[in-house]
């Protein structure tokens, strides 16, 4: 039976977003982020959250090259349409490359790559590929994927002018069209949100990495604009790349890559606050972020039969008051947060 905290017919602002869960499936993983899943794995893996109450699945062109896709749409393939929700993006697209090792690329997949394009054509191409990949006829968010300077440097200008002229309109009129349910931008940073929001109305932000437990000072504006405006937010990244992930100590990495020293030593504070006051860290992790008011969802990435059964039972796992009160008085948290 599907868990309650993960009700398909779960209403959250806006009203176009309707069909998430509070927990939703992050498909980076089934991708081969950074190392291969075996086909067979990757489909068990994405039927176990199905079959455990997860209703929203997550994926985007560059998450493998369109394995992702491919995997989510093949594991779902036999289940009514209405029982999931699903979100992909663009701003991308998959094109062959011969010679190309999936190493190059953060994806360990061969003789593909993913280029930028956020052109209104690209965007029409990289949503009609999506549905075929997905074995869909709509898609209930549609993310504008990695735009930001971060991403682009120098470029920023040029493709945010872009993204605002032609990728979101042509988004909106994909919404239109009935063909999307709500649209948003897919970012891991705070500015370019700010710059979006003030030029084009968003449905919807997925923000990786942001607003989690272990920080919360890069995303103080947009999150307070977002419950303004009514945009939903979901949250990526729960564990901040891994830092916060492991059950008894912080992880190597953090924000897709090595965890400083100073990064690792925060991080153990709280493990340390938590194991004080009987909580899971990352069940902390996994339910922080729902209690603002904005958040929709948290997407967690899962490459493993094991890592959704881990997800499932942190995110029924109730985390004592005490520990929100601690992580307050050690300063963990960001004064004035909201905790569940």
């Amino acid at each position: 039976m599907p868990l309650p905290f993960a009700s398909p017919t779960a209403t959250v602002p806006p009203a176009r977003c309707a069909t998430l869960s509070s927990l939703a499936f992050g498909g980076a993983p089934v991708g081969n982020l950074y190392t291969e899943v075996d086909e067979a794995e990757a489909l068990r893996t994405l039927r176990q959250a199905w079959e455990g109450g997860i209703r929203h699945f997550d994926t985007a062109p560059y998450y493998g090259f369109g394995l992702s896709e491919n995997r989510i749409g093949e594991a779902l393939a036999d289940l009514p349409r209405d029982s999931y929700g699903l979100s992909t993006k663009v701003g991308r697209l998959v094109e062959d490359a011969s010679g190309r090792h999936g190493d190059q690329d953060g994806f360990a997949v061969d003789g593909r790559v993913a280029r930028f394009d956020y052109s209104r054509d690209g965007v029409r191409r990289s949503f009609e590929a999506s549905l075929r990949r997905l074995r869909t006829d709509r898609i209930d968010i549609l993310f504008l994927h990695d735009i930001g300077a971060l991403t682009h440097g120098p470029r920023h200008a040029e493709v945010l002018a872009q993204a605002l002229d032609e990728a979101l309109p042509e988004m909106a009129r994909l919404r239109d069209e009935g063909a999307v349910g709500a649209i948003g931008i897919g970012v891991n940073e705070e500015a370019v949100c700010l710059d979006v929001m003030a030029r084009f109305r968003l449905d919807a932000i997925m923000l990786a990495g942001r607003y989690t437990l272990f920080e919360q000072a890069a995303s103080t504006r947009v999150m307070a604009k977002a419950q303004a405006d009514d945009v939903a937010i979901l949250v990526a990244g729960p564990y901040n790349s891994g830092l916060l992930g492991n059950a008894d100590h912080p992880g190597a990495t953090y924000d897709y890559a090595p965890a400083s020293p100073a990064v690792r030593e925060r991080a153990q504070r709280f493990y340390d606050v938590c194991r004080r006051t009987g909580a899971d860290v990352g069940a902390a992790a996994l339910h922080f972020p729902l209690a603002h008011p904005a958040v929709a969802s948290v997407v967690c990435g899962l490459r493993s039969v094991a890592e959704v059964d881990t997800a499932l039972r942190r995110r029924a796992t109730d985390v004592p008051a005490a520990t929100w009160q601690a992580l307050i008085d050690e300063g963990l948290l960001a004064p004035g947060v909201p905790t569940p």
